[in-house]
């Protein structure tokens, strides 16, 4: 039965006209009316019975788009107290993640896909052979918005154009390479450790793939013409809100250095933003 299931969920999503229902949804998740957004949200509750408003900041929406950027009410999600640790960016259940294996990382048990395909940017690559990776992913019903997973400095971004594939689990048993076709930012972040490197990969997906950064003037989607560089200096607290998704979709997260993922840290399993996610080793 699940496989019945998983084989149509991954056809339905994505075999309909990828980008036309994804500006479509765009536009329809910003119609300003509280009617068509309590009625929207009773139809998404039927297909994600975890979504959990009482959190949010806001007790009404005026649009799907208010509900899917909501923000959440003070002190729901705890920072870790470890200094040593690098907290999770996000809401999100955890995928694939491991070791590097010089270049190559999984995207699911048995489908590889290297750092080069991922990141087809000058040297940006090579900074993470043989790092570790995690991979975590953004259930439509999750909150949204993406944190520093440190105190950092951004100096550059690199935005990738690509397709709008679904990146759940449905979809990446059956796809090869979601990940590198999709949209996504290259985010390097500048911690005060200076034997490490650090990457956000924000990969944007079908529906409303738009990836919005508070250190960019405008959201990166499918309708964005500009630059595909840019650099910049923005800082940043361990948990401070960087930006956020329009809906559900996957962070990958690099790092190059002496870390090792904390015992909590299991493929499956769900992590809230502020938790920790690795922890640095002197051995």
């Amino acid at each position: 039965m699940r496989n019945t299931f998983d084989f149509f969920n991954f056809l339905l999503t994505n075999y309909l006209p990828r980008s036309a229902a994804t500006r479509f949804m765009g536009w329809f998740s910003k119609i300003n009316s509280p009617l068509l957004t309590w009625f929207s949200l009773r139809v998404w509750r039927i297909f994600a019975d975890d979504l959990n408003l009482a959190e949010a900041r806001k007790s009404s929406f005026n649009s799907l788009h208010d509900c899917f950027v909501r923000e959440l009410k003070p002190g729901v999600r705890p920072l870790t107290t470890d200094p040593e640790a690098l907290a999770s960016p996000c809401d999100a259940v955890i995928g694939a993640h491991g070791r590097i294996d010089g270049s190559q990382l999984l995207q699911i048990k048995g489908s590889p896909y290297t750092l080069e395909e991922l990141l087809p940017i000058d040297g940006l690559a090579e900074d993470y052979r043989d790092g570790c990776y995690v991979t975590l992913r953004l259930k439509s019903s999750m909150y949204h918005h993406m944190h520093a997973p440190a105190d950092c400095r951004i100096s550059r971004l690199d935005y990738i154009s690509g397709d709008t594939w679904n990146v759940n689990p449905p979809t990446l048993r059956r796809l090869q390479k979601v990940f590198c076709k999709n949209e996504r930012v290259a985010l390097p972040l500048e911690t005060r450790w200076s034997d490490t490197s650090l990457l956000l990969v924000p990969v944007a997906a079908v529906l409303v793939a738009s990836i919005r950064l508070h250190c960019l003037p405008y959201p990166l989607n499918l309708a964005y013409r500009g630059p595909n560089h840019f650099t910049f200096d923005a800082a940043y607290r361990r948990g401070e809100d960087m930006g956020y998704f329009e809906h559900g979709s996957t962070i990958i997260m690099l790092c190059k250095g002496p870390w090792e993922f904390c015992k909590q840290v299991k493929e499956g399993a769900v992590i809230r933003m502020g938790e920790a996610l690795l922890r640095r080793h002197n051995h």
